[in-house]
């Protein structure tokens, strides 16, 4: 490598009516707002003091600051040697580059040099900002004008200070504090790092769906961009869920949405791609500016998709031109329509349930500290159903369902194996899950669903919940002995004695008067059908328990006398 030439001086940034710089109890000094920033303002646009290229040998690394900081004017260098240094120093040398090791902030692009290399450069404003897991703020090289930025990533008050992350955004805790102490001499004690564990682990678990959910979108590549177009999808969109629970609008953030853009486009479908071009815009012109090289492509992808190179590429099954997009929908089925996701039909509500608390909803169960974990011991017991409308995550596996009331939640496998114990073909969309004595649980980051943890208190059964509802009452009518000692044909209708009568022996559940009633039920009342479901005794005991008499611990595979006998 050649050897590089010092920049040239450059005057000092004046300081900005945004902020100041104040001394920040734990942390030295750092930025504070002086007024309220609102989310998307840039605070700081200037040009590096030191810059070196950020794979550069030690030696050269000592040579090349000490050289720029005795090119610098008597108020920059005194503004240098101002700055915070957690490297002990034996001489000059020393003290520069641990000033500059510790300040130093990376830039993607080419700053003072046309070599077109990753440096790393201390700013007079920027490396003055102090770290903060959850930052509010983002620094970027702005690669169009040649300067570094800042920008705030969520409204600021007056007072509050400006902080934007020395870390990965997608790091979890144990590894940004690592991270923190080998290389800045500091643990973070930040709100997200002083989270009480059960959060941490929370958070952590989204940022290792975030991390699994990449992976699969970057790998699936090839045949399943062509064959399975709306499984990659639904990993974007699940990707743009969890960013969104866990706060993280940012360039990450927007890259998704560049990234469903792209996908889109290569099988035709411009309308959509338009959207997505415009909702990744509409980040990144708050993130990193509206002159970012970003956001000015972006908004060139915008305006006309079905010029790309890449429409239409692997497939035209979802061929649309920009203006085809629906008018007048409602935001959830409008997000439906974005993301190519059906619609779940309406649950039919069971009409005539004996009890309708048999089983449970969202609304019915009791929170999480309410009633113990694992299998419980509680003499009341309870099961809680949903019917399958979406496989949010694979893994950890997380699933979206629509109760019996009709509102959708998640279910969250917090079991040792994260839901792996299943397989995909026992959680397909209009499956029914049942969840023995699930507890509402209020996440830190998302709404309230259900955190489920024994793989034993759980089984999913493959009917709709409305058909379950259906065949409930049915065994109820049909299996249950009456109080006179008499029970009901199924095929005729007829109350029989019970003695007289002889029950399906593939199922055990329905009860006939004779063969001629048994055909009349197989044929024209839909046993065939409903045969074929209550072959599972798990189904079985979950129509036939009557909970409250339950007085033992409880869990699959089911345990329970069956009243029809």
């Amino acid at each position: 490598m050649s050897q590089l030439e010092p920049p040239s001086t450059m005057n000092c940034p004046a300081s900005s009516s945004m902020y100041a710089l104040q001394d920040v109890p734990g942390k030295g000094k750092g930025l504070i707002a002086t007024r309220k920033l609102p989310r998307g303002t840039r605070i700081i646009v200037e040009r590096p003091l030191i810059s070196i290229l950020a794979d550069m040998d030690d030696g050269r690394r000592r040579r090349f600051i000490r050289q720029q900081v005795e090119a610098l004017s008597n108020d920059q260098r005194h503004a240098f040697l101002s700055m915070h240094n957690i490297h002990r120093f034996d001489d000059v040398e020393d003290q520069y580059l641990g000033i500059f090791s510790t300040n130093a902030l990376s830039t993607l692009e080419s700053v003072v040099y046309n070599d077109d290399q990753p440096r790393e450069a201390v700013f007079l404003e920027a490396s003055r900002i102090n770290h903060d897991c959850d930052n509010n703020a983002l620094h970027e090289w702005n690669a169009r004008i040649k300067q570094h930025t800042v920008h705030t990533i969520r409204d600021i008050d007056a007072g509050e200070e400006i902080t934007i992350s020395y870390v990965e955004l997608l790091e979890k805790r144990e590894s940004r504090q690592k991270t923190l102490r080998e290389l800045f001499g500091f643990t973070c004690s930040c709100r997200l790092c002083s989270l009480p564990d059960e959060q941490s682990q929370e958070r952590d678990r989204k940022l290792d769906q975030i991390a699994r959910l990449n992976k699969l979108w970057k790998y699936a590549g090839g045949e399943e961009f062509t064959t399975l177009p709306l499984k990659t999808l639904g990993y974007l969109h699940s990707l743009v869920r969890l960013y969104s629970e866990l706060g993280l609008e940012d360039d990450g953030f927007a890259t998704v949405y560049k990234d469903a853009a792209y996908f889109v486009l290569l099988h035709g479908d411009a309308a959509r791609a338009c959207l997505f071009s415009l909702k990744a815009l509409s980040v990144w012109e708050k993130v990193v500016g509206a002159d970012h090289t970003f956001s000015h492509r972006c908004r060139i992808e915008a305006e006309c998709p079905s010029r790309l190179p890449l429409y239409g590429d692997e497939s035209d099954k979802w061929m649309t031109a920009e203006h085809e997009v629906p008018q007048g929908l409602e935001p959830d089925d409008f997000e439906h329509w974005l993301w190519k996701r059906e619609n779940p039909k309406d649950l039919a509500q069971p009409t005539s349930l004996p009890k309708q608390s048999h089983f449970s909803g969202l609304a019915d169960l009791p929170t999480k500290n309410d009633v113990g974990t694992g299998v419980s011991s509680n003499k009341r017991h309870w099961c809680f159903l949903g019917e399958i409308v979406d496989t949010q995550v694979p893994h950890p596996l997380e699933l979206e369902i629509k109760d019996i009331h009709g509102k959708k939640i998640k279910l969250h496998f917090y079991t040792k194996d994260e839901g792996s114990e299943l397989k995909p073909s026992q959680y397909q969309n209009g499956h029914t899950v049942a969840v023995l004595d699930a507890a509402r649980y209020v996440f830190k980051f998302g709404p309230p669903g259900i955190r489920h943890e024994d793989p034993h208190m759980v089984k999913t059964f493959p009917l709709s919940l409305a058909m379950m509802l259906g065949l409930y009452d049915k065994v109820r009518k049909f299996s249950v002995r009456q109080h006179d000692g008499t029970r009901k044909c199924h095929g005729c209708g007829v109350n029989a004695p019970a003695s007289s009568m002889k029950r399906c022996s593939m199922c055990f559940s329905f009860w006939y008067c004779n063969k001629e009633c048994q055909a009349t039920g197989w044929t024209t009342k839909a046993h065939k059908i409903d045969c074929k479901f209550l072959r599972d005794p798990d189904l079985r005991g979950l129509l036939l328990v009557e909970w409250d008499e339950i007085q033992e611990g409880i869990r699959f595979p089911l345990k329970i006398a069956s009243s029809s006998s």
